[in-house]
């Protein structure tokens, strides 16, 4: 990062080792996930956002593309080490989790409900902006058994991954407080000054302030409907690969297990009945289907187990993007009532309800939303090809390897 160029901006340079300039003072100001005139306050300047905004040439046509400052360094998180805890004098019992940040390498430790808390804080402050990851679902029974313990733990740190890749979240003040907290006093403080922000819903808008042109609004409700038209289709084709993979793994640890089972046993009890005949030379034929037999056990218990090994890590990418991809649709009305907004102020101005600055204000603000959602779906796409770069090579060497071993068995 370099020294400020004048007029309250800085040059900066992302992860991509692209360079632009990025606000050095923001706005803060109080709102919700509703679009309301008053609630677009231009002389509020009492304070500083934590996220940061900046934007590159693309190498596809030429044209800009919109991408959030990431930071030189990526923060991460390591989710580790459960213990179950008592209060009330053992009376009533919890699971707390060590996350350690890479930031400062130092432990700090949280129960489920301070996971619960982090989300409710970050939906008040950034849901209008951007798609905040679902916790993993609360449990009633069998909280502490060892196995729901690992799986929520794994849940718990792919939630956690997620967010410290997001730069804007990733450096708020609720999330750092999350992570980086001294003791159970600055822990309290930090909540209480949390539960008061008053920068949240909508108005996280105007803590940006990118000064490139504003937009026309066909042209911000095209791009809305581009992206709206996408997150449904893909939200509808990972619901159908969830509902595939859950019915596979039921028919692999089931139906498809005893299958092969009885093959082997149907195999094992010719091969009996064949030792019976009292017949000579027929030893190496009994022997064989003794072994095709044992060979189909084997083959039932690698089926039942091969899911966990595959098919767990790609249901679990497509469980976490179905979560994201709810969110979108209530984003994307934010910016539709936006954009609705700004198409009636010729009316108004018409009419005398507003005036020409109140009209170009509703329009700049409109830009700054879209550049901003435009940013946030560079994000996603980003993410998106990561993520399922990552989890279909594993998925697909874990096939290799089921056929490998499976063929090893005849061999």
């Amino acid at each position: 990062m370099k020294p400020s160029v004048g007029g309250g901006w800085i040059e900066a340079q992302n992860s991509r080792g692209q360079t632009g300039l990025v606000p050095e003072d923001y706005i803060q100001v109080r709102g919700q996930c509703s679009i309301d005139d008053d609630e677009w306050d231009d002389e509020s300047d009492d304070g500083k956002s934590t996220g940061g905004y900046t934007w590159s040439q693309s190498e596809e046509g030429g044209g800009t593309m919109q991408l959030w400052l990431y930071p030189q360094t990526q923060l991460d998180c390591v989710v580790a080490d459960p213990k179950k805890g008592t209060k009330m004098y053992g009376l009533k019992s919890y699971i707390e989790y060590q996350i350690t940040p890479n930031s400062t390498n130092r432990p700090v430790n949280h129960r489920y409900k301070h996971f619960d808390w982090l989300y409710e804080r970050l939906m008040e402050k950034f849901g209008c902006a951007f798609p905040i990851p679902c916790l993993p679902d609360k449990q009633v029974t069998g909280r502490f058994e060892d196995e729901f313990i690992k799986m929520r733990m794994e849940r718990l740190q792919g939630w956690m991954s997620r967010l410290c890749r997001h730069p804007v979240v990733a450096n708020s003040e609720v999330f750092q407080l999350f992570l980086t907290y001294t003791d159970e006093k600055d822990w309290k403080i930090g909540k209480r000054k949390a539960e008061k922000d008053e920068t949240v819903g909508v108005m996280v808008f105007t803590t940006m302030d990118p000064e490139i042109r504003e937009l026309d609004p066909t042209e911000v409700e095209q791009k809305c409907e581009t992206f709206s038209r996408f997150t449904r289709s893909m939200d509808d084709r990972v619901k159908d690969l969830l509902s595939v993979g859950h019915l596979h793994w039921k028919r692999c640890t089931g139906p498809l297990q005893k299958e092969y089972q009885r093959i082997g046993k149907a195999f094992q009890n010719l091969s009996s009945v064949f030792n019976t005949s009292g017949y000579q030379g027929e030893a190496t034929l009994t022997e064989a289907l003794t072994a095709t037999g044992k060979t189909y056990e084997e083959i039932a218990e690698i089926c039942a187990g091969q899911p966990k090994k595959d098919l767990h890590f790609l249901m679990e990418t497509n469980s976490e993007y179905k979560g994201l991809l709810g969110c979108f649709p209530d984003i994307i009305g934010v910016h539709k009532a936006a954009i609705e907004k700004v198409k009636e102020a010729d009316r108004l101005v018409a009419m005398n309800k507003i005036g020409p600055q109140d009209k170009h204000t509703m329009a700049k603000n409109l830009s700054t939303m879209s550049y901003a959602l435009q940013a946030e779906m560079n994000h996603f796409h980003s993410n998106r090809i990561y993520d399922y770069n990552r989890v279909m090579q594993l998925y697909l060497q874990e096939q290799v390897q089921f056929y490998e071993t499976v063929s090893s068995l005849y061999l």
